[in-house]
Parts: C-alpha cells; structure tokens; sequence
C-alpha cells in the first residue's frame, strides 16, 4: 500500500488492487469537500437535499454522490441562458433551478420504491444468479437423465423427459421475485444525526 499526495491536498491511497467498481466506494466529508471544492456545511445542505447521497454517518457514496452532483450543474449550466443581462445571477431562477433537481431526484427514488426503476447492480446481480442457476440445471441434466433413459427404446418416452427437464429449468427463469431487484436504495438516512453547522 502506498500513500501520494494528490494536487489540492487530497490523500489517495493505491494499492495493487483494480477496482471496476466504483459503486461500492465510499468517502468521508472532507475528501468530498476537496473533490467537489465545496464546504462541510454545502456537503450537509447537499446531503439534505439528496443530492448527495449518505452510506453512513459521515460516509457518501462517491459514484453517486459525484453524479448527483454533476447533474445539478448540469442543469444550472442549462439554465445560465436565463441569466439577467447584467451578468448577475437571479435568484428565483436559480431556486427553480434546484426545486427542478430535487423533484427530478424525488421521481427517480419514487421509481425505485415503486419498483420501477432499478440500480444496475441490483439487475446484474439477480440476472447473474439466475443464470448461473439455469446453467447448472442444465449442465447437471445429462448425468440425471442419462440413467433413466439408458434402456429406453422408446422415442417418445425419451422426448417426454427431456422436455420434461427443460421445462422445469426455463421456468426458474419466469419464478422470479421482483424484491430481489431492490438493495440499498430504500435505506432512510434522513434519520441520521447531523453535526452542527461551522
């Protein structure tokens, strides 16, 4: 394990390890700050908002927070046209702005709770375990079978049970439960305990 000193003064520890995925990394307050070049206090008010997004006390999600974020500049870059012609910011454009944000935010967690919406992760992980499971019902159906039909002249018989054994596998497929689509996206962290403001 090796430490640099990043420019800015941000901390980043290497290891030998490839990371492909980013989802799981979190951060504390402080490396959010310096990423995002904001203060403790606007990473709370961020928080609150859900734009970024909490793991645990003190902990963001960076993947997600980062994109949240860059969303919202997004679309206050979308709406810098909008600006008074002196140059200067107009401050009910800009609330629309981020009440435009926060109910873009809120449509996409309803989407989750209604389980219209789903997190690839969560997508890859049930349709990962479903295959894996078709897989080795389907490679075990050789060796279950081949007992049974070794004596068999009978076409029709043999057609029957391999049919038979098909079947059962593909209709794991249809039995599934969309709960298994959900993971962590419906935890609350607005019960979180917020440290007082600088």
């Amino acid at each position: 394990m090796k430490k640099d000193v990043a420019q800015g003064g941000i901390d980043i520890v290497t290891e030998s390890i490839k990371t492909t995925d980013i989802s799981a990394i979190t951060v504390n307050s402080a490396t959010l700050e310096k990423m995002i070049g904001v203060s403790d206090r606007r990473i709370r008010q961020l928080a609150e908002e859900g734009i970024v997004v909490r793991a645990a006390k003190g902990r963001y999600k960076l993947k997600d927070s980062i994109m949240n974020y860059i969303l919202t500049l997004k679309v206050a870059m979308e709406a810098a046209g909008t600006d008074s012609p002196d140059g200067e910011l107009d401050l009910e454009e800009e609330k629309a702005i981020h009440e435009r944000v926060k109910r873009h935010i809120s449509e996409l967690k309803l989407q989750v709770m209604k389980g219209e919406l789903h997190s690839s992760g969560d997508v890859e992980r049930v349709m990962t375990d479903m295959l894996v499971s078709i897989r080795a019902r389907l490679l075990a159906m050789p060796t279950k079978l081949a007992p049974l039909l070794v004596a068999r002249n009978d076409a029709g018989y043999i057609r029957t049970a391999i049919n038979r054994e098909v079947l059962d596998a593909l209709n794991e497929l249809k039995d599934y439960n969309p709960k298994d689509f959900h993971g962590d996206e419906l935890v609350d962290d607005d019960s979180e305990d917020y440290e007082s403001a600088d």
